[in-house]
């Protein structure tokens, strides 16, 4: 017998089974996957089977995946060095494991609904058109993540409201009740032969206390009026595993689904906030560790698996509405395309990418002890041993000496992320006592430091600030201070401050706003030197608060234009939002604005001669138009020829390429 079979014996599930199924070792195959075929094929024919023999396919099935599973991921080896073949095996596991999940799911779904269709017909909309339960995968099986020995969190949905057609009609929420708890039954049950996969319905609406299944109407209700931020960490990964098109309708319910769930998740704008709640909720967590000792729990503990996804699906949720590349579900995915677009360092998403890999499979090897669902490592000196062997580690020592390095690594970055700022020591500018917060400012070079002082007391007591809510205030309150201390830097601190003040007071409704300077002292001193230096840049920003995201990666900032580039990127999000022609304009004015704050960025550094900033901003000039033109031609319905023979003549200062920040475009229109 080949070392990896011999190897599945350090695991005493695989021991158990081998001797309860001897058979099931002469068809252990380390070389091959396990196809996805061979999931199906075991599978079909079920509608035959009563409950007792179909309880025991799927659950036979299971084990004859697992065993696979544990050969061929002993057969790789597990030399930590190798981190591109170690992430590969990671994915076969996690793919097979998804790929016996989701199939079994279906089959499980469609014997339930076998047997209710007979006694009541099938679940039909109001308009006649038959419904399908749709089974949510919520968690690691909607990132296909699963683990060897994983519960799988489901949320039950039906498209619409009607009833049933046959001669004892249910309604479509009686009959999916009826389905839903029947394929829970069909998973979960322990029998001789074990169980399928333990099921988890407590991410549905309202949790342990909602009803099983939902409609589409009830779920988006839910999510509009009482959806929380650790929800929609919940629902990043979720992805349907059965249903889809309604038979005979065109209706695509998968769409329907995301069209509900999407908006709930990514926000249109950048949405910062999510770190600070995201902070709290990981407080919350640290709580938990502490209150249970769970400093060994590989997934919940400091530097554990959590932490890695809490850093990838935060800045997911940041970014996500405004980036769709982000929208991906699988953690390794995510971190890859946040280092791709300079969201996260290269170095620290490599770091935690091979950190995921090396505690996931950690995991894995916890679990082959026994089957069981566990994180925590083992006090039992045996089961250190076999967990460090399989792991491929001399010993227990060596093996918990990495894993020490690997859970410092996460940390660090951890910490990087969502550490909050520190004190800046003009902490008390920003209180009632305006004499005691002018001394402050006096004492930090401010000239006319009564004068800011009651500046900062107007925004202070005004109503605009009062009507805030707890968060934004806390925000503001975190923020002016910080703002104080970037002004004191700048040549006249004092008009720095003021006008900094004016832009707070500009987008102190938008909590959005708030948390990235909040969250970004880096970005927040980058404002400081644009409005300390210049009045008008101070106004365009104030204007435009949607740009303050230009501040967070000065290699951007001050990268000299790809027009290329520029014009391909406008073109592609313009292709992305055809049809809209609000999101259109938006799109046109955000990417020309974009543009324009990195010129004046560029320009108020001294990198820019005035010749080559008008150059630039009258060849932005050109793009714009040029892809504009294109666009209205493209919509224009009695077009006669496919490329307008149609020119656009620049006449002043654009004729002359000598256009400044705020010219207009003196132009006329030729055919």
């Amino acid at each position: 017998m080949p070392d990896p079979i011999q190897k599945i014996t350090l695991s005493r599930v695989a021991s158990r089974l081998l001797a309860a199924r001897p058979e099931l070792a002469a068809e252990l195959d380390a070389a091959n996957p396990f196809p996805i075929q061979e999931i199906e094929r075991a599978l079909a024919g079920a509608g035959g089977d009563d409950e007792s023999a179909f309880k025991r396919r799927l659950r036979r099935l299971r084990q004859r995946v697992l065993l696979h599973v544990m050969a061929r991921d002993f057969a790789g080896g597990a030399d930590p060095a190798s981190a591109a073949d170690s992430a590969g095996r990671l994915a076969e596991v996690c793919g097979t494991m998804s790929d016996l999940a989701e199939a079994s799911i279906r089959s499980a779904l469609a014997w339930a609904n076998r047997q209710f269709t007979a006694a009541h017909g099938t679940p039909r909309a109001s308009s006649g058109a038959p419904c399908d339960l749709i089974v949510v995968g919520m968690g690691k099986l909607g990132g296909r993540e699963l683990n060897v020995s994983s519960d799988i969190d489901l949320v039950f949905l039906y498209p619409e409201e009607g009833e049933t057609d046959g001669a004892r009609p249910l309604t479509n929420h009686e009959y999916f009740d009826r389905v839903g708890r029947k394929t829970i039954s069909l998973l979960a049950d322990r029998t001789e032969d074990g169980f399928v996969f333990r099921v988890d319905m407590r991410l549905r609406p309202y949790g342990a206390s909602g009803p099983l299944v939902a409609s589409f109407e009830a779920l988006e209700s839910y999510l509009v009026s009482q959806g929380r931020e650790w929800e929609r960490y919940a629902w990043i990964k979720a992805r349907p595993v059965t249903g889809d098109d309604a038979p005979g309708t065109g209706d695509n319910r998968h769409a329907e689904l995301d069209a509900i769930v999407r908006p709930f998740v990514y926000r249109k704008y950048l949405d910062f906030g999510t770190l600070a709640a995201m902070r709290r909720l990981h407080a919350e967590v640290r709580r938990e560790v502490e209150r249970r000792e769970l400093a060994e729990h590989i997934k919940l503990g400091p530097g554990g698996i959590r932490e890695i996804e809490f850093v990838a699906q935060a800045l997911q949720l940041v970014r996500g509405g405004r980036e769709p590349a982000l929208a991906v579900r699988p953690t390794l995915e995510v971190l890859a395309r946040l280092a791709e677009r300079r969201m996260l360092p290269e170095a620290a998403a490599r770091e935690l990418a091979e950190s995921y890999v090396f505690l996931r499979q950690v995991e894995h090897r916890l679990q082959y002890l026994d089957d069981a669902q566990t994180h925590t490592l083992p006090d039992d000196a045996d089961d250190r041993a076999r967990v460090a062997a399989m792991a491929g580690f001399e010993g227990w020592r060596p093996f918990y000496a990495r894993l020490g390095e690997i859970r410092a690594q996460v940390t660090r970055h951890f910490q990087n992320v969502f550490a909050e700022s520190q004190g800046n020591g003009l902490e008390d500018v920003w209180q009632d006592d305006r004499d005691a917060a002018a001394t402050v400012l006096a004492g930090r070079g401010f000239r006319d430091a009564q004068a800011t002082a009651a500046r900062l007391a107007a925004t202070r007591s005004s109503q605009r600030y009062a009507a805030l809510s707890e968060d934004s205030k806390r925000r503001v309150d975190q923020l002016v201070p910080t703002l104080a201390a970037a002004a004191a830097e700048m040549p006249d601190p004092d008009a720095t401050l003021a006008r900094g003040l004016d832009l707070v007071e500009a987008i102190a409704r938008r909590a959005a706003y708030l948390a990235l300077l909040a969250e970004h002292p880096d970005a927040l001193e980058r404002v400081a030197k644009m409005i300390g230096a210049s009045s008008w840049a101070a106004e365009f920003v104030t204007r435009h608060p949607l740009l303050l995201d230009e501040l967070l990666d000065d290699r951007l900032l001050y990268a000299p234009p790809d027009w290329p580039a520029f014009e391909s990127g406008l073109r592609a999000a313009l292709a992305a939002g055809e049809g809209d022609t609000e999101r259109e304009m938006n799109i046109l004015r955000e990417h020309h604005q974009g543009q324009v704050f990195r010129l004046l960025a560029q320009d108020l550094a001294g990198v820019l001669t005035v010749e080559r900033l008008a150059d630039h901003l009258s060849e932005l000039a050109d793009r714009v138009l040029g892809v504009t033109l294109d666009l209205t031609w493209r919509q224009l319905r009695t077009r006669h020829r496919d490329v307008p023979r149609f020119a656009v003549i620049g006449y002043g200062k654009y004729g002359g390429k000598e256009l400044g920040y705020a010219s207009d475009l003196d132009i006329i229109f030729l055919y």
